[in-house]
This record gives C-alpha cells, structure tokens and sequence, in this order.
C-alpha cells in the first residue's frame, strides 16, 4: 500500500477549474454590468446598450484568466503568513498591477490594428484612463481577494457553510 495522497483526476480537475472559473467570471462580470449601467446613467444614454454590456462581459472574462494566471504562478504568496487583511490588499495590488499591464497591452494591439505604428501607439493610449480603470479594478480585487483568503484560511467546506449556507463545516484542511 502506498501512503502517497490520491491524485485528482482529470476530471475532477476540469470541474474544479470551471466552477472557478465561473466564481470569478460571476463577481468580475456583475461588477463591470453594474458599472457600465452607471457609467451610461451618467453620461445620460438611456437606452440600453448591449455593445456596453458585452464589452463589460468580454473584460469580465478576460480579468477572470489574468487572475488565474497570476493564482497559477502563485502571484501574492508571500504575504499569506500575515494578517488576511494585508495579504487581500497585497494581492488586490498585485493583481491590479498585473491588469493595468494588460490594459496597456491591450490598447497597443488596438492601436496596432488599426495602423498606428509603436510610438504612435503609445502616445494615443489615455494614460489618465487606464489609471482610473485600474484604481476601480484595485477596489474591485479588495473584497474579492478578501473572501479568496478567508476560504484559503478557513477551508472551502467551512467558508461555503458559513457564506452560502450549504454543505457541512468540515474544515478541507
């Protein structure tokens, strides 16, 4: 007999990624719908907008991945030994950090496309507005990264069992 633990299968695997997946996707999207409705409220359109709200949905899932990526290569770990508060802020820094480099990324392509060259590229990116996308992306990661380690601490058993009200609250750990 072997004492090594079992490993996951495949399956399991696919599973878990995609409740993930669609845990972060769900908080990132209703956010950005949220936003994009006061966005419109404030710039007085007041028909609906599906281009907007597609738009939000789209940048919804793309963050969901950045966020993937960054927890795969273990982005914000060093602080998980500290208090929960300083290791969420830490990693809603990071992350966010790591955002606004695709964002950057993001609006060069763009440009690209559309027949800027490099330096022109750069020079048309709105500085100002990828700055503010962020600071707004940062708040956004606070509580979520929050809640992400709370379930990290306490176990997902025992956070779903106390959040949703579901499952028992036995620890995973």
């Amino acid at each position: 007999m072997s004492s090594e633990p079992e490993k996951p299968s495949l399956k399991h695997k696919v599973k878990h990624e995609f409740v993930e997946i669609t845990i972060v996707f769900l908080y990132l999207a209703v956010f950005f719908c949220a936003l994009s409705t006061y966005s419109m409220l404030l710039l007085e359109k007041f028909r609906i907008s599906y281009f907007t709200y597609g738009a939000a949905l789209l940048n919804a899932f793309i963050i969901t991945k950045v966020i993937l990526i960054g927890e795969a290569a273990h982005l914000g770990k060093e602080l998980e030994a500290k208090p929960l508060i300083y290791s969420a802020i830490y990693k809603a820094f990071n992350y966010g950090l790591l955002v606004f480099a695709f964002h950057i990324v993001e609006e060069i392509v763009k440009r690209l496309i559309h027949g800027k060259d490099i330096a022109g590229a750069f020079r048309e990116i709105r500085l100002d507005d990828v700055l503010a996308r962020s600071v707004v992306i940062f708040c956004t990661f606070i509580p979520f990264f929050g809640f992400r380690e709370l379930e990290r601490i306490m176990g997902k058993d025992k956070f779903r069992a106390l959040v949703f009200g579901t499952g028992t609250a036995k620890s995973d750990s």
